[in-house]
């Protein structure tokens, strides 16, 4: 992580460039702890879309969560007080709507969770993951997020403050309006490049939609913790229906685990029930490290859709959609190819 920032005294009051609230902070803390699997973030706080956060591991693995201004019931970015290095100022790419910093991950989920209400519901995971016939609208109302925050749950409210480069991120948490309240300071560091991975649509080889993310999820965790490698095969919808008698019929879409004790198959049948959207043009397969695609399950765990899009190339993005107050919010985590 890159030096650490001046930070100002007490003394210095500085006017914050960036203030926001919201009154339950769970869903926000779940879409962090979605991609919390690297402690570095890189968090850029953007005037008119809200705030980006992104995390990288071993310069192969992407993860990228957004929460958007909406979602906040506060959210007022001071364009005029924004404040850069000189060498930013110069730029050419430089950003006068935008500012970023990194900072410690786990620090800032454990002050969301200060007085233990962050989490979100358990009967969130579960809610209508079985019901195989339900239509698209039930299984929305399934995720809506009145059942992640039960009506007589104790909530956090958050008052979040970003005075600009140098100034600490500045929380101010409380349970309840009469309850106590806690604020934290949560030093900031300069930001580094994050790997740049290739997202071209044009390349896309496959795009596959689940019409719910337990599909992929229930799959992903049922692949033996020693695998080493995760395959995805698909062909198109029109090969595997002119599969002759006496051969054996191509699979749809295939996710394959192997590893030191054997392979596992698991095949995906042609039901919009299941794969809202399938697009494949010809036959492919690309393969990964487990390790790697395994990372997607933190985000699967309180989501509704999911997207799977491997590129010409191997590249995989994974985007997934969470359920919010104003069904906005997608996390979208990128896994480069293992072969």
């Amino acid at each position: 992580m890159s030096q650490l920032m001046s930070q100002p005294s007490q003394s210095d009051k500085a006017k914050p460039l960036l203030t926001a609230s919201v009154h339950d902070v769970r869903y926000f803390a779940s879409l962090l702890r979605g991609i919390g699997f690297s402690n570095r973030a890189s968090m850029r706080f953007t005037a008119g879309s809200g705030i980006t956060v992104t995390v990288e591991e071993a310069r192969t693995l992407l993860a990228t969560s957004y929460v958007y201004a909406d979602h906040f019931d506060e959210w007022a970015f001071d364009v005029d007080n924004l404040q850069a290095a000189p060498s930013q100022l110069s730029a050419p790419d430089f950003d006068r709507h935008a500012t970023s910093f990194e900072i410690p991950l786990n620090t800032l989920l454990e002050c969301l969770n200060i007085f233990g209400t962050a989490n979100m519901s358990s009967s969130s995971s579960t809610g209508s993951k079985h019901k195989q016939g339900a239509t698209m609208h039930g299984v929305l109302n399934a995720n809506r997020i009145d059942q992640h925050f039960g009506g007589n749950e104790k909530r956090t409210s958050m008052r979040l403050t970003y005075a600009g480069p140098g100034h600490p991120l500045t929380l101010v948490l409380a349970e309840d309006s009469s309850g106590p309240t806690t604020t934290c300071e949560i030093s900031t560091f300069d930001s580094e490049p994050n790997l740049e991975l290739p997202f071209d649509a044009e390349q896309t080889a496959l795009k596959i939609i689940f019409k719910s993310s337990f599909w992929l999820r229930d799959a992903l965790s049922e692949l033996d913790p020693s695998c080493e490698k995760i395959t995805l095969i698909a062909n198109p919808i029109a090969d595997v229906q002119s599969a002759h008698r006496g051969i054996p019929a191509k699979p749809l879409f295939r996710i394959q685990g192997t590893g030191a004790f054997g392979s596992t198959e698991m095949d995906y049948p042609n039901d919009r029930e299941v794969l809202e959207t399938f697009e494949c043009s010809r036959s492919v397969s690309f393969s990964y490290r487990f390790a790697h695609i395994s990372r997607t399950l933190r985000a699967l765990q309180n989501s509704t859709k999911t997207s799977l899009r491997p590129r010409a190339g191997g590249f995989v993005e994974f985007a997934v959609l969470s359920a919010c107050a104003k069904d906005h919010g997608c996390l979208a985590l990128d896994d480069d190819v293992a072969q």
